[in-house]
């Protein structure tokens, strides 16, 4: 069986004008190239672009019901068929408490408001409420209709 060596320099290079340079003067040649390109890359003023956070926005200190800034409804399953209707994101210069007390009286549940570490203040409903707290909330003027999401089945 015959073995093909791969051949890795050649006694010529075909076309140029130094057709007659051998591997050692050609491989000295390559060093040398490669040095001034390193150079050259060393001398430019290159910005690698940094990497892009997705969740830049959701995690900005400037907390309010702006333009980007939304009213979650939620629901949470309990047990059984009982169900937890939670309201976050309101500004906070409104009084939740006060907003809680008509929330109450409107849709005959009881309820309360919960300090979160990470969400702040929370208002908790009990029942399915989404449908109508949303409603009151944009009949009331506390929010826009853009700015409410409704989440939950």
């Amino acid at each position: 069986m015959r073995r093909i060596r791969p051949r890795f320099c050649f006694d010529r290079i075909p076309g140029s004008k130094q057709e007659g340079l051998d591997c050692s003067r050609l491989s000295r040649v390559v060093r040398a190239s490669v040095g001034d390109f390193t150079e050259f890359m060393s001398d430019l003023d290159v910005q690698l672009p940094t990497a892009f956070d997705p969740f830049a926005e959701a995690n900005a200190d400037d907390s309010g019901v702006g333009a980007k800034e939304y009213v979650h409804v939620r629901v949470q399953q309990r047990n059984g068929r009982k169900c937890l209707t939670t309201v976050q994101g309101l500004k906070k210069e409104f009084s939740y408490n006060k907003i809680l007390k008509d929330l109450k009286k409107e849709f005959c549940c009881n309820g309360t408001v919960v300090q979160d570490p990470e969400l702040g203040q929370v208002i908790q409903l009990q029942g399915d409420q989404r449908k109508n707290v949303s409603s009151f909330l944009v009949q009331a003027g506390i929010v826009k209709k853009e700015h409410i999401k409704i989440h939950g089945f």
